[in-house]
């Protein structure tokens, strides 16, 4: 700020966020790298940085304010990058079961949420925010697994992607829906503002469309131009044309995140996609690292450890809970057991999305104290414990051989391939 007792503006500079910043990217880094040699995903290190370094840990951090608020660029920069990769080819090669099975499975964790939170005397809209919240799964994690065994072709991996793609998807359209969640109305009026609120949102979307067929393409191929000699320009304009739709979208009383996928999906459909998210997932990887890291200093370690049997009863009854519910939804669309159950497993863990969601469902106060901490400690815990549950599915394959519960290894690429054949011809 400048100084208003001087005559002339004069810049100071606020030593105190630096310093902040400079121990939050610090630690941040040294917890990815701790949690990525020991084959963790980096997103744990994060947060356990955070909790370590923030006020329920060794409180170096002493301005949470300005350092979550430089942090929430994190959560428009991930859902920017997240809208970017949107494919709807790659959504249409496993579509029924991806769309309409990952909805499924939404609405049926919001009921049973829903009823549990009713049941216990917490609030409904509690509950529903619960369910959307388990509902959603780590594509970063995920991706990461299938790629590195190669299964990302396989029936099972493509019934996976397509699945998290839809999830994905959905975030978006939860972020509109938790001002909804977090009001006080009664049903009436909550009926009317969620009227108005997907009028709005088809007005923004029906303006995004427009700009998808006569400014976007045109903008970046201007841009692409004007930056043959360096990408400096081209970053630029993609981040200031990620932040304008993120604070249109704010200002018409969305979100600053659904703004910022959208802006995503917009350039998606350009040619250029991929150069754009080469440009900006440097800057979303360093702001995201800030925004994990600003999450976990809201996690207290001593309650943690007191809590410690509830959070791992928690995390058990999340694997079981969300195996159980994929696996069958995916059964049910014709898909084998093997296949099913194979899907439900690398299903069974709670997002990272699901920190960004957790975050805006605090600010609007839809959930509060120790179930705030829940939540975050049983989706970090959930995160930790995933590589080890990866680990055990081909012991589960082989034991499902030899209880006769799954076909060979064999007969299972042979109905892999049919189920896929099936699969493409009901989408041409």
């Amino acid at each position: 700020m400048s100084n208003k007792k001087s005559k002339y503006p004069v810049l100071q500079v606020d030593l105190r966020l630096i310093s902040d910043l400079v121990v939050v990217i610090v630690s941040a880094a040294i917890g990815g790298i701790i949690s990525s040699c020991l084959g963790q995903p980096v997103i744990v290190g994060y947060l356990l940085a955070g909790s370590i370094i923030g006020p329920g840990g060794l409180k170096f951090i002493s301005e949470m304010v300005q350092v979550e608020t430089v942090a929430q660029f994190g959560v428009v920069f991930l859902l920017f990058a997240l809208g970017l990769e949107f494919s709807l080819s790659k959504l249409k090669v496993v579509g029924p079961v991806a769309v309409l099975g990952g909805l499924l499975q939404v609405v049926i964790f919001m009921f049973l949420c829903g009823i549990t939170a009713v049941l216990c005397g917490a609030k409904l809209s509690e509950g529903i925010f619960v369910g959307c919240f388990l509902s959603m799964s780590s594509t970063a994690v995920v991706v990461k697994f299938l790629v590195e065994r190669n299964n990302s072709d396989a029936l099972h991996g493509q019934v996976t992607i397509g699945t998290l793609i839809f999830q994905d998807c959905a975030v978006g359209l939860l972020f509109a829906l938790l001002p909804i969640l977090g009001g006080n109305s009664g049903i009436f009026q909550g009926m009317v503002s969620m009227g108005k609120l997907l009028l709005t949102l088809s007005i923004y979307l029906a303006g995004a469309a427009v700009l998808i067929w006569s400014f976007v393409p045109r903008f970046l191929k201007l841009m692409t131009h004007l930056s043959s000699q360096t990408n400096e320009l081209y970053q630029l304009a993609a981040v200031a044309f990620c932040l304008l739709s993120a604070w249109c979208s704010d200002k018409l009383g969305l979100s600053l995140e659904l703004g910022s996928f959208v802006a995503g999906v917009m350039i998606s459909t350009t040619d250029f996609a991929q150069h754009t998210l080469d440009q900006v997932e440097p800057i979303r990887n360093l702001f995201a690292a800030l925004f994990l890291s600003s999450i976990g200093m809201l996690i207290h370690v001593q309650f943690l450890w007191t809590h410690v049997d509830i959070l791992l009863a928690s995390v058990i009854l999340v694997i079981v809970v969300k195996t159980t519910v994929a696996a069958t939804i995916t059964k049910a669309f014709g898909y084998n057991l093997r296949t099913s159950v194979i899907v439900g497993v690398l299903l069974a863990q709670i997002g990272e999305f699901a920190f960004v969601l957790l975050s805006r469902a605090s600010n609007l106060h839809l959930v509060e104290g120790k179930m705030y901490l829940l939540l975050l400690g049983t989706t970090a815990l959930s995160l930790v414990t995933t590589p080890v549950v990866f680990k055990l599915i081909p012991a589960l394959m082989h034991l499902g051989v030899l209880m006769h519960w799954f076909p060979s290894e064999n007969g299972t690429n042979n109905e892999e391939k049919v189920s896929m054949i099936e699969a493409h011809d009901r989408v041409l």
